[in-house]
This record gives C-alpha cells, sequence and structure tokens, in this order.
C-alpha cells in the first residue's frame, strides 16, 4: 500500500471513488445524483491543493484533500470495500502530518453524518452543523480537529 499526492489525471478516478463511497450508505439515487458536483474533485483544486491517494496495485483505495486557504478537510473518501478495515486510521495519520507540514494548527470539516463516529475516534470535536450545500434542510457535523 502506497499513499502518493494526487496528479490533476486523478481527477476522473478520484471523483468516481468519492461517488461509489458515498453510495455505501444507502443514499437514494436522486439524493446521489444532486451530490455529484460536490464530489467531483477536478484537476484545478488538485493543482491548487495537497491532495494524497491510497493505492495498492495500482488500485485507488482511498484519497483526502485539503482545502489550505479554508484550513478545512474539503474530502475524505475511502473504497466501500475497505470501509472499517483500519485504513481510515492509517490515513488519518497522514492527513494530520500533511496539516502539520501546511503549517495549520487546525482545521475544520463537514461531515457525512455516517462517518462523525470515526472523526470522532480519531479526535475530532463536533462543533456544530452546517447546511448542506445540496440540502439545506439537511445538517452535516462542523468539526474541528487539532493538529497535535
Amino acid at each position: 500500500m502506497k499513499i502518493r499526492a494526487a496528479i490533476p489525471q486523478d481527477s476522473d478516478a478520484i471523483s468516481l471513488l468519492a461517488y461509489e463511497s458515498k453510495a455505501h450508505w444507502n443514499y437514494s439515487e436522486a439524493f446521489l445524483q444532486a451530490c455529484k458536483a460536490d464530489l467531483t474533485v477536478s484537476a484545478e483544486f488538485i493543482k491548487k491543493n495537497p491532495v494524497y491517494v491510497v493505492e495498492d496495485n495500482c488500485e485507488l483505495l482511498a484519497f483526502y484533500g485539503f482545502c489550505v486557504r479554508e484550513q478545512k478537510l474539503d474530502t475524505l473518501f475511502i473504497r466501500p470495500t475497505y470501509i472499517g478495515h483500519g485504513l481510515g486510521k492509517l490515513l488519518w495519520a497522514h492527513i494530520l502530518e500533511t496539516a502539520k507540514h501546511q503549517g495549520m494548527t487546525e482545521f475544520t470539516l463537514d461531515a457525512d453524518p455516517h462517518a462523525e463516529g470515526f472523526y470522532q475516534k480519531m479526535g475530532a470535536t463536533t462543533i456544530g452543523r452546517i447546511a448542506s450545500s445540496v440540502d439545506p434542510q439537511r445538517l452535516l457535523p462542523l468539526m474541528k480537529v487539532i493538529v497535535p
């Protein structure tokens, strides 16, 4: 298993993985289609921000990306067959190192409600709720991470 910096050409594969990971939680197809724009990681985003992928034998297993300007973990997705097998914990250590390298002492993230427990186990604190960009009636956990 290898963690490497994403390149702009990874954009389509990363975006597809994000969609597949979101679908793991049995959301309706209509909701998933509404999320598609938010799940798309553009080549431009990859050029401007730290985005990393986890690969094993050339298979994309997971990825994450920071929006450094906002000091926010913008995206973190794991291939559904690897959810719950320790990959997230492994990736979290890399996330904290990347945040430290970027000069962050803390960062925020908007969590999918299904992932809030994972982030709490990793040390994140829920500091509020934020309206989803897809459905303003749907509130997402707003979480804060102190970088050790």
